[in-house]
């Protein structure tokens, strides 16, 4: 990609490279909507929006990739856009093998976007045998099928030998079956550049046809005479880039019209009153221009399937403005929302410190100043909400990625899959989102492996031959609850236990059934009878846990022999704030988590146990839990008090209970996650750190880590 260029069409020394990253972060959204689209298309009940949508996404990123002079990627888009074209005209009939080659064309497109986005000049991969194989399906043969640019499941095609087509042109506008003569007159126009700029196109794709300009019998019309194979439709679509619609007017003459007798198809006289191009007006050193040039975008965003009639009209125009909707979101970089977001932490500490310093004063000689305090604690909580939800952002954004895996997988185990998909609306913080996409990955190529039976399998057994995977979202809470659910064959209680044995962990066979689904989570644990390159290496499940651990979450498991699986996560709705507990030790003060704490209580010396090794177990209701004293695990110094702690707070993490010895309760509150290990160093036991009302640090505690520190 080449760097530091700068236009010079227009005059104004327009630098193209300021809009690259949004045309790559849009070129990425219209190649992952179009997978799905082709994914959820009904290859038997194709309608015409579905194929239509498909196209305009491939038109979209093709349209773009000319522009900013990515000809490989125009290249091969530009394939992948006449394909489509002929299924939403109906002139052929999806079947799978198109929509195959259109995945894996949507994946090398990524893949060279990648490298233009990362300036690689290394070679890049070649698409030729992809390109071939479009052309082929487009041309209505079965391609023979060639090595796939990018790893994508195997696809069977029949042996049918299929001679290759001759190389398609870099770029072209779709032909109809013979050449046309015609006269197109273009205004009144405002500047004649317009004119030029239709004629340059003529000039810088190729195969377009051949264009001349005539006299004309006003001064502010252009007259052109053009033969072309090309459609009006698609000429009206390739003008819209220089000229409105209502300003252009084209006409058919006869085909032995020798008027302009060099108009042919071959080769153009030297002396051909063309003007030089100007590059699409102002794209002269873009890169990749002179050597493979795009075509414009041809078809608005809202394009009907039929042709449109020859000469555009005022309602026409106004229809196509119309259909296209203003802008509701703008694209803000990540590191400005976090900056915001730190600031309105910030604030929030200023003020609870103004609060807490405000409790001394006097009601009656403050008045105006408490009320003026009472406004800005509501104001400043409506903003921590309010700015805290910009960084929400829907599970879809999750959810869409498994469909595609998800398909390739079963047609690689040779299993029927349904994939469904709940609460796709309901939003998550973005950083956690990226976090937990490679858990959730795992556990959904989980249930496609080990979950859901061989087809013929599920028939013996009295199910459809088709399994099903759910995947969920909802709120509980303050928490984010995502399931994934199959109708598979479910965990196996004997088989479990038996390979827990061969690896040497104690169990029994009186365990409760929570308690043995939790083993699959030891690491290297693995009930597959046989090693794959999908799994069955044991390695997976224990990172699963450790990564929602990591993020303050929980997993649990649920099954039930020959019916199924059930895996729940749950999460908080973000890192950076969180409910919790005040707790004090001394004059320290630490923050629990409240999605952790389950209860406290005043506890008597008495009820107190102490067996082997100085460990000390608390009974409760009957129950017998570790307890786990923060005097001494963090060292308090008591400065000569000799008070003792007789409270206990109990947490929860991982499946299992402690309880926690402190001075005091002090209440609950929303507190301000700071990174401690990015701003000092890693701390044992502790998981970030707030600042108080009064200025003073608490650490947060990992209640993981203090119930793992029990365990040993």
């Amino acid at each position: 990609m080449a760097e530091g260029y700068q236009e010079s069409g227009a005059g104004d020394g327009l630098d193209l490279t300021q809009f690259y990253q949004i045309f790559f972060e849009e070129a990425g959204e219209n190649l992952d909507q179009m997978e799905q689209m082709l994914l959820n298309l009904n290859l038997e009940t194709a309608d015409d929006e579905a194929l239509n949508g498909i196209f305009r996404c491939a038109h979209s990123v093709k349209g773009g990739a000319a522009t900013f002079g990515f000809s490989d990627v125009a290249e091969l888009t530009h394939q992948m856009e006449s394909l489509l074209d002929k299924l939403r005209r109906h002139e052929l009939q999806p079947n799978p093998l198109m929509v195959d080659v259109l995945l894996e064309s949507a994946d090398a497109s990524r893949l060279l976007l990648a490298r233009h986005q990362t300036g690689d000049t290394s070679d890049p991969p070649s698409t030729a045998g992809l390109v071939q194989r479009i052309s082929e399906l487009a041309s209505g043969g079965i391609p023979v099928m060639a090595e796939p640019v990018v790893e994508m499941a195997p696809v069977v095609a029949a042996p049918t030998p299929v001679s290759p087509p001759p190389p398609a042109p870099a770029v072209s506008a779709p032909k109809t079956s013979q050449s046309r003569l015609l006269e197109i007159r273009l205004g009144p126009l405002e500047r004649s550049e317009q004119a030029d700029g239709v004629k340059d196109l003529f000039r810088d794709i190729a195969g377009l046809g051949r264009i001349a300009e005539v006299a004309s019998d006003k001064p502010d019309i252009r007259v052109l005479k053009v033969r072309t194979t090309s459609a009006d439709s698609e000429l009206l679509d390739l003008f819209a880039f220089h000229v409105a619609r209502e300003q252009v007017q084209i006409e058919q003459l006869p085909v032995e019209d020798g008027s302009i007798a060099w108009l042919d198809l071959e080769d153009p006289p030297v002396d051909a009153p063309v003007a030089p191009a100007p590059g699409y007006g102002f794209f002269e050193n873009a890169p990749g221009y002179n050597t493979a040039p795009a075509a414009p975008p041809k078809a608005p965003v809202a394009a009907p399937a039929a042709p449109r009639p020859a000469v555009g009209g005022a309602n026409a125009s106004a229809a196509a403005h119309a259909a296209q909707p203003e802008a509701a979101t703008i694209r803000v970089a990540i590191s400005k929302v976090d900056q915001l977001i730190n600031l309105v932490g910030e604030l929030v500490i200023t003020q609870a410190m103004l609060a807490q310093n405000s409790q001394a004063l006097d009601p009656a000689v403050n008045q105006q100043l408490l009320a003026g305090l009472a406004d800005l604690d509501r104001n400043t909580r409506d903003l921590q909400e309010s700015v805290m939800s910009i960084r929400m952002i829907p599970m879809s954004i999750v959810f869409s990625r498994f469909p595609r895996m998800l398909r390739d997988l079963a047609s690689k185990l040779g299993k029927k899959v349904d994939f469904v998909t709940q609460g796709e609306a309901t939003e998550l913080d973005k950083g956690l989102v990226e976090k937990i996409t490679d858990p959730l990955t795992h556990l959904v190529r989980n249930s496609c492996d080990h979950g859901i039976e061989m087809p013929e399998d599920r028939v013996k057994a009295g199910k459809p031959e088709t399994g099903t995977i759910t995947l969920s979202a909802a709120h509980q809470g303050g928490s984010i609850v995502i399931e994934v659910r199959d109708d598979g064959r479910g965990l196996s209680r004997e088989k479990i236990l038996q390979k827990a044995r061969e690896r040497g962990i104690e169990v029994s066979d009186s365990m409760s059934d929570p308690d043995v689904w939790q083993l699959i989570f030891a690491p290297g644990f693995s009930t597959a009878e046989v090693v794959t390159d999908v799994s069955g290496r044991g390695v997976g499940m224990d990172v699963v846990k450790k990564n929602i651990a990591a993020l303050n979450g929980t997993v649990e498991i649920d099954s039930v022999v020959g019916q199924g699986m059930k895996v729940s996560v749950r999460l908080p709705l973000t890192l950076a704030i969180m409910d919790g507990m005040s707790v004090g030790v001394g004059d320290e003060v630490y923050i629990l988590p409240l999605s952790s704490v389950v209860e406290s209580f005043q506890v008597k010396d008495e009820a107190v146990n102490t067996i082997a090794q100085g460990s000390r177990l608390v009974k409760v209701r009957e129950e017998y839990m570790p307890v786990i004293e923060l005097e001494k695990v963090f060292r308090v110094p008591r400065h000569g008090s000799d008070k003792a702690s007789d409270i206990m707070v109990v947490v929860e993490a991982e499946g299992s209970r402690v309880a926690l010895l402190v001075d005091e309760l002090l209440g609950q509150q929303q507190v301000v996650v700071k990174n401690l290990e990015t701003n000092y160093r890693k701390v044992p036991n502790v998981s970030g750190a707030t600042i108080l009302g009064d200025g003073q640090v608490a650490l947060i505690l990992d209640t993981s880590a203090l119930v793992r520190r029990s365990r040993h």
